[in-house]
């Protein structure tokens, strides 16, 4: 009987990444990371727990792996780093020919065990399990078709299996896949794809094969890759190099992968509107992966070089806010010959942590992640580059930190436009009314950070930068047009379907996720 693991939910809070210098200020957060293997005869527990340590950057709030011998699923998944979640004990236990793992930054659904992933489903003819990247924007829409699916067919009876809650838009994907009493998982697949809007990239699984699919626009990024006895998808190609397979090539946009013993087949569920997220570019991606055919490293110091030429300033350092502003940094230093040196020291060990330093604590300045490099600072004009400027507050501790150390001037670069919009795509950025750029110019935006001057690289420069061509490119942060239709406003929200529970109509669609 398929089963998934029942370890203790033992956490309390939402163990969100620390991800600015004051953990309230929170700037762009990443979308999820996933992989999946199949490959008779290896380790596949394994190569997915390292596939989805290097994916680590892509979400840092829950991690999962499933893994299937022929017989049966189970699924380990648990709030925390992917290091935290999983031992060799645990590792060793999943075994199996064919696994898939997530690590997740939550966009729909709160960031609880029960919204981790991967999710799981078992029927009357098989289970599933399915890992998801990006975010759909009618969920709305399929839950009422969950809703709407017969009750009496395909599902088991479950109910003694107290199965997680889900409360996000994987849940709804998961079971409605689940439900094909008169036809193949394969099958109603290609039924189920074409109804789903906005970006996903998901690796799902049953007993003896791997599924991969992107949305039609390619949002995010997902590859495919070779091992000597097997296959490989992951987000990103640097989690194929780490563990040693190569790279095929990336899956197409509104295609469906289909692997198990009679090899690799794919099928066209769409027609491919391109529209990769710019943003994955500026600060998403790791340094080392490429997105079509471009290094997003090169990507990276060729925004810096540019945000040289568009605001040059005389001064005696280029400075990154790590890691993400580094390549930038480096680039602006190459194009405007003033040097650059490491301005901030990063605390390698800021992660995940459930004791959030308290107002007074914030006040009195504690400073988590940075600290200024005073040698390095003290009588010198700085030049700082980072990736975005979301709310403002972690600049703002940046530049006082930098005077404090004795900067005697300040600039701000910055390798994107100004945000103005939020995403529905799979980054979680602030609300548009939060945006500091929303209500303020760029002068006025300088004068609250309380920087010298503040540059903005200009929308065509970094798409420049991206080696893409525009069209192909979702900007819709940058610029509010949004490249897949958007509903209603009130059919959207990061926690639509937990606000939904008392819903006279919405709300029936959630017992079947609930499995009450």
């Amino acid at each position: 009987m398929p089963y998934e693991s029942s370890r203790a939910r033992r956490t309390g809070g939402d163990g969100r990444l620390t991800a600015a210098l004051d953990p309230h200020d929170a700037g762009p957060q990443d979308a999820c990371g996933v992989f999946g293997v199949w490959a008779p005869g290896e380790d596949v527990a394994n190569l997915t727990y390292f596939g989805l340590y290097a994916l680590q950057h892509r979400g840092q709030e829950s991690a999962g792996i499933a893994v299937s011998n022929g017989r049966q699923i189970l699924v380990y998944k648990d709030m925390g780093l992917v290091s935290q979640v999983f031992d060799e004990t645990t590792l060793a236990s999943l075994r199996g020919h064919v696994a898939i793992g997530h690590s997740r930054y939550s966009t729909t659904g709160a960031s609880t065990w029960q919204n981790a992933q991967p999710t799981f489903r078992p029927t009357a003819v098989g289970s599933i399990a399915l890992g998801h990247n990006g975010n759909l924007i009618n969920t709305h829409e399929l839950a009422q078709m969950v809703a709407d699916l017969p009750s009496d067919e395909g599902e088991l009876d479950i109910h003694s299996h107290q199965l997680e809650g889900s409360t996000n838009d994987t849940g709804l994907v998961t079971a409605l896949l689940a439900h094909h009493p008169d036809t193949t998982l394969e099958q109603r697949a290609l039924e189920v794809l074409p109804q789903l809007r906005g970006a996903f990239c998901f690796v799902w699984m049953d007993e003896d094969a791997l599924y991969a699919a992107r949305d039609p626009q390619g949002i995010r990024p997902l590859v495919l890759g070779r091992l000597d006895r097997g296959w490989v998808v992951a987000s990103e190609d640097a989690a194929l190099a780490t563990i040693g397979a190569s790279v095929v090539r990336e899956v197409e946009p509104g295609e469906m992968i289909v692997i198990d013993h009679e090899g690799l087949r794919t099928h066209r569920f769409a027609e491919p509107d391109r529209k990769g997220c710019v943003f994955e570019y500026v600060y998403l991606a790791r340094p080392d992966a490429r997105i079509s055919g471009r290094s997003v490293h090169e990507a990276r110091v060729e925004m810096g070089r540019e945000l040289a030429r568009q605001f040059p300033v005389e001064a005696d350092l280029v400075m990154p806010v790590p890691e993400s502003g580094t390549p930038a940094a480096a680039g602006y230093a190459e194009q405007s010959g003033i040097p650059f040196g490491q301005g901030f020291v990063k605390n390698a060990y800021v992660g995940r942590t459930f004791i959030q330093p308290s107002q007074t604590l914030r006040q009195l300045g504690i400073r988590l992640k940075l600290n200024a490099l005073e040698h390095m600072i003290r009588g010198r004009r700085i030049v700082v580059v980072d990736d975005s400027i979301v709310r403002g507050n972690t600049q703002r501790a940046q530049v006082r930190m930098l005077r404090e150390a004795g900067a005697l001037e300040v600039h701000v670069r910055i390798s994107s436009p100004p945000v103005k919009w939020p995403c529905f795509y799979g980054i979680d950025f602030a609300t548009r009314a939060e945006l500091i750029a929303n209500g303020l110019d760029v002068d006025e935006i300088a004068a609250s950070v309380g920087a010298d001057s503040l540059g903005y690289i200009s929308l065509e420069g970094m798409v420049q930068s991206t080696g893409q061509a525009s069209e192909t490119l979702c900007q819709a942060c940058f610029t509010g047009e949004y490249p897949v239709a958007l509903p209603d406003e009130s059919q959207l929200g990061k926690h639509l379907l937990e606000t939904s529970l008392a819903s006279p109509t919405l709300g029936k669609a959630l017992p079947v996720l609930n499995n009450p």
